[in-house]
């Protein structure tokens, strides 16, 4: 089972393969804007594994999404904008939210 520290793990992974010295060049070339298509499709494929009902598909296809998001924060990071654990906490926030009016 994946822990926090694995998280942190994929997080370093992405910092390192957006290295401007030693970093991958075709993740080094993308930005937001460019990186809209991938995220089109791995929803849509992820949309697919839930109409499937495939669990294993659904899970590898989370998975494909969660690298979105991991990739977007870590250029939003890059731009001193947020980093993940900004839309972690944000999202944290969403949900305390949505469980106090759900409440009332």
């Amino acid at each position: 089972m994946a822990s926090i520290e694995d998280v942190s793990h994929l997080l370093k992974v992405m910092k390192q393969l957006r290295d401007p010295l030693t970093g991958c060049a075709w993740d080094l070339e993308q930005n937001h804007d460019s990186l809209i298509p991938y995220l089109e499709e791995e929803s849509q494929e992820l949309i697919e594994a839930i109409e499937s009902k495939d669990s294993d598909n659904i899970k590898d296809e989370l998975g494909d999404v969660l690298l979105q998001i991991i990739f977007h924060s870590q250029i939003a990071h890059e731009n001193k904008e947020f980093d993940f654990f900004d839309v972690v906490e944000n999202l944290k926030q969403k949900l305390i939210k949505k469980n106090q009016i759900m409440k009332q």
